[in-house]
């Protein structure tokens, strides 16, 4: 799956765009400031959102007139546009933005690519199979950087998501010490065995250093219970076994099909995220 930026940043290689950017707000208004979409040359529907509603249509319509102005050659105009999200607009929000625009191509590439690129926080995932495939497809277009980590060779698909650094650790455990710091960990290998190893390895540098703030494990409350017991032995203390979700994705979703499960764990630390 290609990110809304990565797509932008490959059409611009051989075509222009008109980009807009919220450049700043006042009250209440539907983006926050710096989000953006883009216009691209021979599309008519935009990458990206800065909203919807009167806002984004009249915007469009702005983004395809400078866009036909800068394939004509002729002046632009000035790139800054003020809207007040009231009556005029069909919007309640009460709120003003400004809007900026700009026409872009291949020579911004690098600018845009660091101006737009969103902060990602670092996502270990332990596990290639149906949910691991459908949690990774689902935190693609998400604020994360996916490390994706199995024991077994020809697991991840041939095209990973852009964010998405693929390794193969046998053991499986011996990846957790190289893993960035504040990572959300979720473990779900293809045997408790591995599991199980993987948790008491997390455990192990939390006690060490303390910057995993989430580590999820896949599974029953009955199967935390035995993994509770196991690593008990293994001399963690109680305290250290509170540092386990398990299960794991935000309560009161039902099913157990590996996409309803994916968009439940992704939602979680999506709350995490908030927090950290």
């Amino acid at each position: 799956m290609r990110t809304a930026l990565h797509r932008l940043l490959e059409h611009i290689q051989a075509a222009p765009a008109c980009l807009v950017t919220v450049e700043s707000t006042q009250g209440s208004v539907p983006r926050e400031r710096g989000a953006w979409m883009a216009l691209l040359a021979g599309h008519d529907t935009p990458l990206g959102t800065i909203g919807g509603g009167h806002l984004e249509l009249q915007a469009l319509q702005e983004a395809r007139e400078r866009l036909a102005d800068h394939l004509a050659g002729r002046p632009a105009r000035a790139p800054l546009v003020r809207r007040a999200l009231g009556p005029s607009l069909g919007q309640c929000c009460g709120g003003v933005v400004v809007l900026r625009f700009e026409c872009v191509g291949a020579e911004d590439a690098p600018a845009l690519r660091e101006r737009l690129a969103p902060p990602l926080h670092p996502v270990a995932l332990f596990g290639g199979g149906h949910v691991g495939h459908a949690l990774a497809r689902v935190l693609a277009p998400l604020p994360f950087a996916l490390h994706w980590i199995d024991s077994r060779d020809g697991v991840f698909p041939p095209a990973p998501p852009p964010q998405a650094l693929c390794e193969h650790s046998d053991p499986v455990q011996a990846a957790v010490p190289g893993l960035a710091p504040r990572s959300f960990v979720l473990i779900m290998s293809f045997s408790h065995a591995e599991d199980l190893d993987i948790v008491a390895a997390c455990l192990a540098r939390q006690r060490a250093r303390g910057d995993l703030p989430f580590i999820g494990l896949i599974g029953s409350r009955t199967k935390w219970a035995t993994f509770r017991h196991r690593l008990a032995a293994r001399g963690f203390s109680e305290q250290e076994l509170a540092q386990v979700t398990c299960p794991i994705g935000v309560p009161g979703i039902a099913g157990k099909e590996p996409e309803v499960i994916a968009v439940a764990v992704a939602a979680q630390l999506l709350q995490r995220l908030g927090q950290a």
